[in-house]
């Protein structure tokens, strides 16, 4: 290791000594990377921005969900109880998988399940040069539809000097981040390469749910005056231990930090690779254009050990009594073709584009060992295999318009083609063949009016469809849902003040919400619920309050409801009436009071607080059990650079401490019934249960970054 540091700080002092580089406005062409997925200060579309440097401020090891918690309306997770491993965002109280994600304008969600597995890039925050959150439908973007909200990652933008960094950092439950990255600069005024490696790992807070991850991130740039030609390669591999099971109420109320699994490999061990390529063309002053192509590869699997009362599912392998390991692989490839035209004056900007996607993946599960296999059985024998393939095509059209000085128009019109097919079995051995193909219309339309230089208002009106996931199907709903969202803006701007306020009703039909039950993987299970709302307030607001005090509260306020539901209880059909939304908590507030006593001094007290959530549809009509009650928690992050005139730029020393008051929270869990016949025989009684995802105590982060 000492070597490899050693290398690298003489292959940059030999590139500072080489290259006088210059610093020039074309690094503007970055942003043509996102341009038609993003909007800005003056669209209808509610949104907030985090820049690279606010990021950097508590990029510790925990993953980008996490670090996003203190955005509006946003509540976030994680497995293993630390922010480190299986991270989980909600906006607006919809899942991830309802979260749009876009890397440089390539969708990012999984085709099939359309979640977004972030142990699969570790440390992409130290990559990252601003992400975008909108929330509700937002603009169009590419690949799956935004059902809660939509992020756009843009990476780190080309450097025009040569610079480099070490970063460690160390905390509680044995967590460590380590990180290498280095830039060229542009070579002769046009050519930059840089890189990054990381490595991530914590025990984490619950008993053995440890996390190992190794990522990547190499990137090659060509600039002049109107191009910018970059190609990325990044990945990770990720080995994570069984922790997504949750805990019973007992098991929480005895030791909240227990793992009941006991097998030493019942790990998740997944690698995935992405391969990128953008060409950013500015023809004239008017006109850009933007091509961008995608490869992505991931491989993996999943290994589980069966004692003789579970491995009863595998009767056609083993013999009657015996245990079984086995592993459950996906092995998968994603490819992407985005072209984007641009042309912009004074009072027009036109975004066009069409965005194709293929997706082919394989599902398949191998019996690795058992006590006493079946005859005719042996080792590495596949139990189950399904293919899948989705082609995903867009079009797309969007426009802001000046009517006059004080008054802007949107227009978003989208066209989706959706084809999914897959054939096979699943790893309940029960057959799955889909063949379904959707086409949507998505459009959006919305109003700035400017009332002068501080205050404008803006009002929106989006639609979006979406087709089910993999699960969905697997469940037996092939519907697709609609969403109607109208959004009611109000932003004020001064020296010292920017507030933004926003109303919105989203109405949906057919929505898939959670039932609060799980599968045997983790995966949440979804239901049509027919008719359902969300209606909120929103209130996010940064003010300096002198020199060395600023705030940044936010606010959010909603009634998450579903219309006149219906389920089965008891055995019978019973209409409950209108219930709340799983997992939709009508109050989410956070703030980030921070203090600058000196330039390179600074101090945050960040806190949240998050009301009480159902985790399931059915109210507490039916049981206390799916009530998570509500949780405030604090943190306190501080930030010291020390200026150097030798070797280092500057040696920054940043400290995070996550719950500083220790509070013993959940924040997510699962709820399911099942129907009992055995208690009294002949009658059918509907039975609960539940489970939970503790999160960790008073817990710490200490780094520091040497910058070259």
């Amino acid at each position: 290791m000492k070597k490899i540091i050693v290398i690298f700080l003489l292959f940059v002092s030999a590139i500072n000594a080489q290259e006088e580089t210059k610093k020039d406005t074309i690094n503007v062409l970055d942003e043509v990377l996102i341009s038609a997925v993003r909007v800005n200060s003056e669209s209808p579309v509610t949104h907030s921005n985090l820049s690279k440097k606010e990021i950097s401020k508590r990029n510790l090891g925990q993953d980008i969900p996490i670090l996003m918690n203190y955005m509006p309306n946003v509540i976030t997770s994680s497995d293993a109880g630390a922010g480190v491993g299986y991270t989980y965002i909600r906006v607006r109280g919809s899942d991830a998988s309802r979260v749009n994600v876009t890397v440089n304008g390539i969708p990012y969600n999984d085709a099939e399940s359309q979640g977004t597995f972030w142990v699969n890039m570790g440390d992409f925050a130290s990559s990252t040069q601003s992400l975008q959150l909108q929330r509700g439908v937002g603009t169009s973007t590419n690949g799956s539809g935004a059902f809660g909200a939509s992020l756009n990652i843009l990476t780190d933008a080309v450097s025009e000097e040569a610079n480099g960094e070490i970063s460690n950092s160390f905390g509680s439950y044995g967590t460590r981040k380590h990180t290498v990255k280095f830039s060229t600069g542009k070579l002769n005024d046009h050519l930059e390469f840089s890189a990054r490696l990381s490595n991530i790992y914590s025990d984490g807070y619950i008993d053995r749910a440890f996390t190992d991850l190794k990522s990547y991130f190499l990137q090659g740039s060509y600039t002049d005056e109107n191009t910018l030609i970059k190609a990325l390669v990044f990945g990770g591999k990720e080995q994570t231990y069984q922790a997504w099971a949750g805990l019973t109420a007992d098991e929480l109320e005895e030791d909240r930090r227990q793992n009941p699994y006991t097998y030493e490999n019942e790990t998740d061990n997944y690698q995935q690779d992405h391969y990128q390529l953008h060409w950013n063309e500015k023809l004239n002053e008017n006109w850009s254009t933007n091509l961008g192509l995608n490869f992505t590869h991931g491989e993996g699997y999943f290994e589980q050990y069966k004692d003789e009362e579970d491995a009863a599912d595998f009767s056609n392998l083993i013999v009657d009594g015996s245990d079984v390991i086995v592993r459950r692989w996906l092995d998968n490839d994603f490819y992407v073709v985005n072209f984007n035209t641009n042309y912009k004056t004074d009072k027009l900007n036109l975004i066009t584009g069409v965005s194709y996607s293929n997706y082919k993946g394989d599902h398949f599960g191998e019996v690795i060992w058992g006590s006493e296999l079946a005859p005719n059985v042996s080792i590495n024998d596949r139990y189950y295999f399904s293919d899948a393939k989705k082609t995903d095509f867009s079009v797309f059209a969007k426009a802001n318009f000046n009517l006059n000085n004080k008054l802007a128009a949107y227009v978003d019109l989208q066209g989706r083609f959706v084809n999914y097919q897959t054939e096979g079995i699943t790893s309940d051995i029960t057959p799955i063949n889909v063949d379904s193909k959707f086409n949507f219309f998505n459009p959006k339309v919305g109003l700035t009016y400017k009332l002068n230089d501080k205050n404008n208002l803006y009002t929106s009106f989006a639609v979006a469809n979406r087709e089910p996931n993999r699960n969905d199907f697997e469940s037996g709903v092939s519907t697709y849902e609609t969403l109607n969202d109208l959004e009611l803006g109000w932003r004020y701007r001064r020296d010292n003040i920017k507030l933004n306020t926003n109303i919105y009703y989203m109405n949906y039909k057919n929505q898939l919400v959670l039932t609060g039950a799980i599968d045997d993987v983790g995966a949440p299970i979804r239901a049509t619920s027919g008719k359902s709302y969300r209606l909120g307030l929103e209130i996010d607001a940064a003010i300096r309050i002198s020199d060395k005090f600023s705030i940044q509260p936010n606010a959010s306020f909603s009634s998450n409801k579903n219309k006149d539901f219906v389920t089965t209880i008891d055995g019978e059909l019973a209409n409950l009436g209108n219930t709340n939304l799983s997992f939709s908590p009508d109050v989410v507030i956070g703030n980030m009071f921070t203090y600058m006593p000196a330039e390179n001094l600074q101090f945050s007290f960040l806190s949240k607080y998050v009301g009480k959530q159902y985790m399931s549809n059915l109210d507490s009509e039916v049981s206390k059990n799916d009530v998570l009650d509500s949780f405030f928690t604090s943190d306190i992050n501080a930030i010291y650079e020390l200026e150097t005139s030798k070797v280092f730029e500057s040696i920054v020393f940043t400290a995070l401490i996550n719950n500083i008051f220790n509070k013993e929270y959940v924040d997510r869990g699962y709820y399911y019934t099942y129907d009992d016949t055995w208690s009294v025989p002949g009658e059918t009684t509907t039975l609960d249960g539940a489970g939970y995802y503790p999160q960790a105590t008073r817990n710490f982060l200490i780094g520091v970054n040497l910058k070259f």
